[in-house]
Formats: structure tokens, C-alpha cells, sequence
């Protein structure tokens, strides 16, 4: 018998709701972001690359319909899934006027077998109307809000170019929250200026917040981005594998035992990769979390604020 995960994964949380396999499928509607399309900047966010870390799919010519066929069959063979849910990545994906999202998010929840809605954007990108439109889809739907923060630390998201502040994010998350919104937070280890200190910081900021989810990711650096020049004139340098296993095992101590951990690394496109390398190998990534939380025999929640009240 597998025995229980140290923390509140993502697949256990979905059968429990579900009582089934239930599988993402990732989606690009075409949409761009506030930081590219100059109403913000147009360098985008310091580590993103061209395609918003999206497939690059709507400009191929795949409507939504065809990209969610696609990954149906492609989830269905690899996992005998039957149950998906629509997840908007590419860019931000509440950043079109109303009418174009509402046709967008409907024409996901009509194919076949998807259960839900999960809408990837920025805290800055969330008209009263918007959320008002997600909130009644989550009468009915589940509907995750995948919401942007990267640091809790202002210096580090001015340095990200990122275009807004934390207080933005946190009045985005309690706006979402309070009509019902399921809000899954976005953040990044690694990330330039940042130590232990600040990466546990946002952690515990985290951990007061009216969040469902988080979701971890390492900070790479993808070939185009601002990132990719600091690397190249060596002005950042990378985590190993063996410091990212600590910082994620730190951050997730700090959480509190209530929150979803949706993901604990990044998946980078292979041929778009600059650094670091042994990021690439997911499995073994998330052999040596699994390698440090048995180490230190510990687990989500062992050090956060509400686990101590």
C-alpha cells in the first residue's frame, strides 16, 4: 500500500470531490496580458516566455473545442480519465471584455466530461462584472481562480516587472472569495533577491489569506526572457536541486493543512529551456521532496501559525 503523501495533493482532493480521475486540460483562448499589450509595459513578467506559458495552440488555428478534444483523448489513454477540467493558462485569461470570456467559458463547460472551469490571470484583471460572471458559473461548476503572485514582497515584484503590488493581490483574493470563488495562489521559489526568509514570508502571508490552493513552482529560465539575460551575464544564478528540495519542503511546513498544494514544480518546454537542467526530470524532482520531507519526518502544516493556535 502507497503510503499518504506529506501533504494535500491535488488528485486526492479531486477524487474525494469527484469519486474519480479527473485531469486538467490545458487551454489557450488567444488572450493577452495588461504587461504586453503596453496598457501596463510590453516586456511582459521578467521569467515569462512569448507564448505566456501557454502551448501556443489558439495561434495555430485549435478553437477551444478542438484543443479540449485533443487533450481528452491524449488524458483518457494515459490516465483512463473520463473527467476534466478546463484550465485557461496562456496569459490572463479574464482580460477581454465580458462577452468574449462568457463565450470562451462556455463553449468549455459544453464539451463533453468537463466538470469545471479553472481561469489562470492577474489580481489586476478582475472587474466586478468578471467575477460576477465566475461566480455564478460556480452555482453550478466547480471554478478555480488561479491568481498570480509569485513573492509577497513588493521589492521582488517590482523587480519582476509584474505591474502590480501585493496589496492588489490580497483585495483580488478576498473580492474572489467572498462571492464564493475557489482561489488558488501562484507562486515561484528562486526568484532573483529572494532567500529562505523572504520564500517563507510569502508562505506565511499565504497562510492568511481565504485560499483553496497553492501552486509552487521553480523559477527557470526560459531562452527570450529578461530572466535569460540576467543569466547569461551571470547576475542570477540558479537553485540546485538539493536547495529547491529544502525552500519547497520550508514552504510547505508553513501552509496551513486546509489549502490544496495543486503542484510543487514547473513544467518547462524542453527545446525553450535555458536553465536549470535537472528541472526537466519532474520525477526525480519530486523524489527528493519526497526524499527531504522523510528526512526531516515532517508534513504540510507542522509549522504554520494555525497549527500552533
Amino acid at each position: 500500500m502507497t503510503p499518504p503523501l506529506p501533504y494535500r495533493d491535488l488528485n486526492s482532493c479531486l477524487r474525494e470531490r469527484f469519486g474519480t480521475r479527473v485531469q486538467k486540460i490545458t487551454l489557450d483562448a488567444g488572450l493577452t496580458c495588461p504587461n504586453r499589450d503596453g496598457r501596463l509595459g510590453t516586456g511582459g513578467c521578467l521569467y515569462c516566455n512569448p507564448r505566456g506559458s501557454g502551448t501556443g495552440a489558439w495561434a495555430r488555428g485549435d478553437s477551444i473545442f478542438r484543443q479540449l478534444e485533443e487533450g481528452a483523448a491524449r488524458l483518457g489513454r494515459r490516465y483512463g480519465a473520463e473527467r476534466f477540467i478546463a484550465y485557461f493558462q496562456s496569459f490572463s485569461n479574464t482580460y477581454a471584455d465580458l462577452a468574449t470570456l462568457r463565450r470562451l467559458y462556455d463553449e468549455a463547460l459544453a464539451f463533453p466530461g468537463v466538470v469545471g472551469l479553472s481561469i489562470g490571470t492577474r489580481p489586476d484583471c478582475l472587474g466586478e462584472e468578471v467575477l460576477d460572471l465566475l461566480a455564478g458559473y460556480a452555482r453550478e461548476k466547480l471554478v478555480w481562480l488561479e491568481l498570480g503572485l509569485q513573492s509577497a514582497h513588493d521589492d521582488t515584484l517590482r523587480r519582476l516587472n509584474r505591474g502590480h503590488d501585493v496589496a492588489c493581490f490580497t483585495a483580488a483574493v478576498h473580492r474572489a472569495a467572498d462571492r464564493g470563488l475557489e482561489v488558488v495562489a501562484h507562486v515561484i521559489l528562486g526568484l532573483p533577491g529572494e532567500g529562505p526568509r523572504e520564500m517563507a514570508a510569502t508562505a506565511a502571508y499565504l497562510a492568511g489569506l481565504p485560499l483553496m490552493g497553492v501552486k509552487i513552482h521553480l523559477l527557470y529560465v526560459v531562452r527570450g526572457s529578461g530572466l535569460a539575460k540576467l543569466y547569461e551575464t551571470g547576475q542570477y544564478q540558479c537553485l540546485s536541486p538539493e536547495e529547491y528540495a529544502s525552500r519547497v519542503v520550508d514552504f510547505v511546513e508553513l501552509l496551513p493543512s486546509r489549502l490544496v498544494v495543486h503542484r510543487l514544480t514547473g513544467d518547462p518546454h524542453r527545446k525553450e529551456l535555458l536553465a536549470p537542467d535537472w528541472c526537466l526530470d519532474k520525477a526525480r524532482v519530486l523524489e527528493r521532496l519526497r526524499e527531504e520531507f522523510a528526512r526531516r519526518q515532517t508534513c504540510q502544516g507542522a509549522k504554520s501559525v494555525s497549527r500552533k493556535q
